[in-house]
C-alpha cells in the first residue's frame, strides 16, 4: 500500500454535527466537577488561594463562550477526537446525556480550564465556534 494511503488511514475524521446530535447541557455544574477542579488547581495553587478560587467558581453565574475562545484564552490546543476523555463525552452526547458546564478560572492575562477541557475540546472538534456553558471564576 502506498505511504500516503497509510497516512490517511490513521486520521480520525471529524464527526458531522448531525451525526453527534445536539449537545445538551446541565443547568448547574455537577458536584464532582468542583472536586475535579479543586484537585487540578491544587497542583498550581496553595491551600488559601485554592479555597478562594473554588469558592469563586461555586458563586459564579453560568455564562457562555465559544469553544475556540476558551481554548485560546487558556493557551491550549484541543484534544484530538481519539482522546479517551473526548470519546467519553461524545458517547454521552450520542446517548442523550446532558453534560456539565465547564469551570474556568480567569487570570489577569489568561484563563485556566479548571474542569471540562475534554468537553471544550469535543465541542471545538465538532464546531470551533460552538458555544459552551461555563462558570468563570
Amino acid at each position: 500500500m502506498p505511504k500516503d494511503k497509510d497516512k490517511d488511514k490513521d486520521k480520525t475524521p471529524a464527526p458531522e454535527p448531525s451525526s453527534v446530535g445536539k449537545i445538551e447541557w446541565l443547568d448547574e455544574v455537577a458536584d464532582h466537577d468542583y472536586a475535579a477542579a479543586e484537585a487540578y488547581l491544587s497542583l498550581k495553587h496553595d491551600k488559601p488561594t485554592l479555597t478562594k478560587l473554588v469558592a469563586r467558581l461555586r458563586k459564579a453565574e453560568i455564562v457562555t463562550r465559544r469553544a475556540n475562545d476558551i481554548l485560546r484564552a487558556a493557551g491550549l490546543d484541543p484534544a484530538p477526537l481519539d482522546d479517551p476523555g473526548v470519546i467519553k463525552d461524545i458517547t454521552k452526547v450520542i446517548e442523550g446525556k446532558r453534560l456539565s458546564p465547564v469551570l474556568v478560572i480567569r487570570g489577569e492575562t489568561s484563563a485556566d480550564i479548571a474542569d471540562g477541557y475534554h468537553r471544550v475540546s469535543m465541542v471545538y472538534r465538532i464546531n470551533p465556534y460552538g458555544v459552551v456553558p461555563l462558570k468563570l471564576g
